[in-house]
């Protein structure tokens, strides 16, 4: 199976490399990062990222998959990019994305009438797309499978390796990594912080936000008049 995995400049990187993780011990699948071209991407961190292939040669997708970041703003409004996703959409087995790559998944007209789910601070955007927005870690809406924040790509790749392969591979996988988290702190969600953090936090990334709901309803504008 052929897992379609997007790059793109300043995405988050391990809303990519926890799923890469989880996906790349399955030979079953082999895995391609693919980018408009075979420049290396900069993730918002600064982190170097090569791409296998570009859009021209990119195999047809069983599985595409999404990333979020900072950088997903402009994609939304990429005719090329959302364009690339919709071919690769067509047949596919499972759509996916971790973070903020479900509004692009979104934008591209690929979760309207889906449940989905995304970054806690900009999940009612996938509202302006005609998406239900749901507050969970991972969710399922038949052949779409979405991952919360960050950290989560791990929680959606093993729940995606449990459905293709069996639950007791994925939890060979899980084992393999050792991967049995326990945060130092109680919170990474704003159910379980204090109030007090998650306003902090909410100031603290207004104006970004405010770029980013800015473009999503632009970008849903454009979907619907389409």
């Amino acid at each position: 199976m052929h897992v379609v995995m997007l790059l793109y400049p300043g995405m988050t990187q391990l809303d990519l490399t926890g799923p890469f993780e989880v996906l790349v011990q399955f030979k079953e699948l082999s895995l391609h990062l693919v980018a408009k071209n075979r420049d290396p991407v900069i993730d918002s961190g600064g982190l170097r990222l090569t791409p296998e292939v570009t859009f021209a040669n990119c195999p047809k997708a069983d599985i595409l998959f999404v990333p979020g970041g900072p950088g997903q703003i402009s994609l939304m409004e990429d005719a090329e990019v959302l364009a690339f996703l919709r071919r690769q959409a067509e047949g596919a087995t499972y759509v996916t994305s971790v973070s903020t790559g479900s509004l692009i998944l979104a934008a591209a007209g690929l979760l309207t009438g889906y449940r989905a789910t995304c970054h806690w601070l900009s999940l009612n955007q996938l509202d302006f797309f005609g998406v239900v927005p749901v507050k969970e870690r991972v969710v399922i809406d038949r052949n779409r499978m979405t991952g919360a924040g960050v950290t989560s790509g791990i929680d959606f790749a093993l729940t995606l390796v449990a459905k293709l392969f069996g639950e007791e591979r994925a939890k060979r996988a899980q084992l393999a990594m050792e991967y049995d988290p326990k945060p130092p702190f109680v919170g990474g969600s704003p159910e379980t912080s204090a109030p007090a953090l998650v306003e902090s936090l909410r100031a603290a990334t207004a104006s970004f936000q405010k770029k980013r709901e800015d473009v999503a309803r632009r970008a849903a504008a454009a979907l619907h008049a389409g």
